[in-house]
């Protein structure tokens, strides 16, 4: 299903759709008060922007010290060409452990390579601990956001949703009731866990220990009570030194949920004595994406969801309508890259505003790679005939000022003249839920010559 058809059945629900707008458009908000009262908002941008590109530039050097240093201090890593690899990787860690309860803090990379079906095929049970991820993981759902994954859901659904696979009473979606009966459920499944499986913010090259963030301390939870701890990282989650997690940390939460700091900022350096650490470093793609010049600083992405809140696409579209690990502008350039042919209509869900690249905290010139993919599709993917049909006629009245002249002038009148009935019929699929503006007066060309000739 494209975009537009999965984006049409969410706007079956206008009510919802407008709430979802809303939600979202709040948590924008919140980033902009907080990236006002921080004085060099810009700076940090351009350094943390830097940082990842000297990164990229350097990717080997910097892959070969984060392993060399990690092995010291006593953690196993591995290298994972795919997704297939990673989950075989995964399950041998939890075979040679006897490992069948598994705990998992919320990782987007175990997402993209489907690790809980695989595991779950395997005969594990795995606990997304996150409470956005373990409300969706309940409703057999995919996040719809990377940070919020729950933000498709109102607090009634939740309700509902808890009554059915918790036991829980009914609330009318009561959130402290909600939260702590979560916590209830969730806390006997950590002291039950023979592992914990978490993803990396960032990984640190000169020291070889990873930073994980999170606002409910789960990841700490899992880590810190299973013997086994497993981290699944992408490969471009790198950065040089210590030093410069001030840098990202100081962006990462401002950006993500409009707060100072996560809540836990959880720096994993060594596994505890009798415990093992694992740290399973991930391709998937990445080296293909990074071999793209015009797409590479997709790559520079801290997933901090920023662009999702800010588009009114993702805002009034849902998650789910991209089919994609990644929903929002940034998934719209990153999904092409991995099935061109599947996702061909995500880089066309964009009004190409620029807002999404504004908010960036670290820059990526999102809008403008959403255009290059577009020049890409309609070159490698079959177009719809009537696409090819209007945008060649389009193409022809915009090359000749006479003729667009003239057809300007036959539109206005027409809009001006034809009953809205006529105007607003089936075959204009814009009017079915907005009215053309009103015309007023000559085009811009006339008022102007009119304006020239009064002076």
């Amino acid at each position: 299903m494209a975009h537009a058809e999965a984006a049409a059945k969410f706007n079956e629900n206008e009510a919802k759709v407008n709430w979802h707008d809303k939600a979202l458009w709040f948590v924008r908000q919140k980033r902009d008060k907080q990236a006002h009262k921080v004085q060099g908002w810009e700076q940090l941008r351009d350094y943390a922007s830097a940082l990842k590109a000297n990164v990229l530039s350097n990717l080997d050097s910097y892959l070969v010290q984060f392993e060399e240093n990690a092995k010291k201090n006593g953690v196993i890593v591995h290298w994972a060409a795919n997704a297939e690899e990673h989950n075989k990787i995964v399950h041998s860690i939890l075979q040679k452990h006897n490992a069948k309860k598994i705990v998992k803090s919320k990782s987007m990379l175990t997402e993209e390579c489907h690790l809980n079906p695989f595991l779950e095929a395997n005969d594990i049970e795995v606990i997304d601990t996150d409470l956005g991820e373990r409300i969706v993981q309940l409703a057999q759902e995919p996040p719809s956001h990377i940070v919020l994954p729950a933000i498709h859901k109102t607090k009634e659904e939740v309700d509902e949703l808890f009554q059915e696979h918790l036991g829980t009473k009914p609330s009318g979606g009561n959130p402290e009731y909600l939260t702590r009966e979560a916590r209830k459920h969730l806390r006997s499944k950590f002291l039950q866990a023979d592992a914990a499986i978490t993803g990396v913010n960032f990984a640190v090259a000169d020291t070889g220990g990873f930073v994980v963030c999170t606002n409910e301390g789960n990841a700490d939870m899992g880590a810190h009570l299973a013997k086994v701890h497993i981290a699944c990282m992408g490969m471009e989650k790198l950065i040089p030194q210590e030093k410069h997690l001030g840098i990202f940390l100081r962006l990462l939460a401002r950006s993500a949920t409009g707060q100072p700091i996560t809540t836990y900022s959880s720096y994993f350096n060594k596994p505890e004595e009798g415990k093992e650490m694992h740290i399973i470093i991930v391709d998937n793609g990445r080296t293909e994406q990074l071999s793209r010049e015009d797409f590479r600083r997709s790559l520079h992405c801290i997933r901090c969801g920023a662009c999702m809140n800010t588009c009114p696409i993702y805002r009034r579209s849902g998650g789910h309508s991209y089919d994609a690990t990644i929903p929002g502008p940034i998934g719209s350039i990153l999904s092409p890259g991995k099935d061109l042919t599947k996702h061909s209509s995500l880089p066309f869900a964009s009004t190409l505003c620029g807002s999404c690249s504004d908010v960036c905290p670290v820059k990526i010139n999102i809008h403008e790679q959403l255009y290059k993919w577009r020049q890409i599709i309609v070159k490698e993917v079959p177009q719809p005939f009537v696409k090819k049909i209007v945008m060649k006629a389009a193409g022809s009245v915009l090359a000749k000022p006479k003729t667009y002249d003239f057809v300007g002038k036959s539109t206005r009148f027409m809009l001006k003249h034809t009953p809205k009935s006529l105007i607003n019929s089936k075959i204009n699929t814009w009017g079915h839920a907005r009215d053309l503006p009103e015309v007023k007066g000559d085009n811009f060309e006339d008022w102007y010559k009119k304006r020239q000739k009064n002076e």
